[in-house]
């Protein structure tokens, strides 16, 4: 088994919440991020903890779908919301949750419980996602069908 090893590039300039950054992700792409409005941050681009949850929802997603199809339900796309919550802000700020939300597209709601049991297991087979667990509560909402 090999180690893969993956890289991403970060500027930064400013102190602190008046700073913004850039990260250069794939060798091309580059997103602007800053702390959040909500933080009393610049608001700029993206933030490190809407990157965080978006690492997370993309691997889930993957891992869904693929399980999906392996257990023979039908999917033709899905689509997940994906949600974290900063407790303690500001004292004591910790990320302490992040949930996903399935929405299934093409799906069958006569196996909902079917659904819901994969999505459930898509969160554990996640690497991405098991690198927060023990360190964050992390959650999968209701599964709901684009048709309802």
């Amino acid at each position: 088994m090999a180690d893969l090893t993956f890289k991403a590039d970060l500027k930064w300039r400013g102190v602190g919440k008046e700073g913004e950054g850039a990260a250069t992700i794939a060798k091309d792409i580059t997103v602007r991020y800053s702390a959040p409005s909500e933080m009393g941050g610049k608001g700029v681009g993206t933030s490190p903890e809407e990157l965080l949850i978006a690492a997370v929802a993309a691997c889930y997603s993957g891992t869904l779908f693929r399980m999906l199809q392996k257990r023979g339900l039908a999917v033709n796309d899905l689509q997940i919301r994906a949600v974290g919550t900063v407790t303690g802000y500001p004292l004591n700020g910790k990320f302490a949750k992040l949930t996903v939300n399935p929405r299934i597209y093409g799906g069958d709601t006569s196996q909902r419980v079917d659904y819901q049991q994969v999505a459930e297991a898509a969160r554990d087979a996640c690497f991405i996602g098991k690198a927060i667990i023990g360190n964050v509560e992390y959650l999968v909402g209701d599964v709901t069908f684009a048709d309802e």
